[in-house]
């Protein structure tokens, strides 16, 4: 089933307290909160499991949440009324999204669909407004992660117009690694060929193709639906021409 026709099947099962508190402990910029500002999070966050192929957030929508996906991989795309998509970025477990329209106060101006079953955090605005206004830590993580997000997507205009399929995989794949938006990924991404097929928007066996092509010149070791890689500057900076 298609995402578009599971567009109001958005997963709601929320994880009791004593859960939500112990997978929110383990975001990067929740160790630096004071334990007053931790506890607001961990009280005032919803933490809800999204099944493969649904909503975990929606293009139109009142941005009311800062999003993190704590477990599992979500995509970020727009998808036109005759049911067309642009994908822009893959979000895998350890980022968080969607600070710009909270900031700009805005509706989303793109749909978040999970490629795989994951369990995804909601922290309010208010919540998110809290921590700007409290803590020096949290700015910090905040501008880190805007900054970091502002490169992503600078390079991502430049490869989707000059870069051929092999160059595109492998920029997406060091994406998905980028140890400043999404620490604690390491060298293994667990990731399976469909999931990539679908966020560069190349058929499955081209991707194949181009993950052969990336083995055999040493920067990834493939897996069953996962990849090791080998050398992360090596496809940043992967040109197909050079041999």
């Amino acid at each position: 089933m298609s995402a578009t026709s599971k567009r109001d099947k958005l997963s709601a099962v929320s994880e009791s307290e004593s859960t939500r508190a112990e997978l929110l402990q383990g975001a990067p910029w929740v160790a630096a909160l004071t334990d007053e500002l931790r506890r607001r999070v961990f009280a005032e966050s919803r933490v809800a499991k999204v099944n493969a192929r649904n909503f975990v957030c929606r293009r139109g929508e009142v941005a009311e949440n800062w999003i993190g996906v704590l477990r599992g991989l979500v995509k970020i795309v727009t998808i036109t009324p005759e049911g067309q998509s642009t994908s822009f970025i893959g979000v895998p477990s350890g980022g968080w999204f969607g600070e710009g329209s909270l900031l700009k106060n805005e509706a989303r101006r793109y749909d978040g669909i999970a490629l795989r079953d994951s369990t995804i955090a909601y922290v309010p605005r208010r919540t998110f407004m809290l921590l700007l206004d409290s803590s020096t830590a949290f700015n910090r993580f905040l501008l880190d992660q805007l900054n970091e997000r502002l490169g992503q997507f600078v390079a991502m205009v430049e490869y989707d117009r000059l870069l051929g399929p092999d160059a595109k995989v492998a920029k997406e794949l060091a994406g998905l690694c980028n140890p400043v938006l999404y620490p604690g990924i390491g060298n293994r991404l667990p990731i399976s060929q469909e999931e990539i097929a679908q966020l560069v928007g190349l058929s499955r066996q081209r991707v194949n193709q181009a993950l052969r092509r990336l083995e055999k010149r040493g920067l990834v070791r493939l897996g069953y639906k996962d990849l090791a890689i080998l050398d992360l500057e090596g496809l940043r900076h992967f040109d197909a021409q050079k041999r």
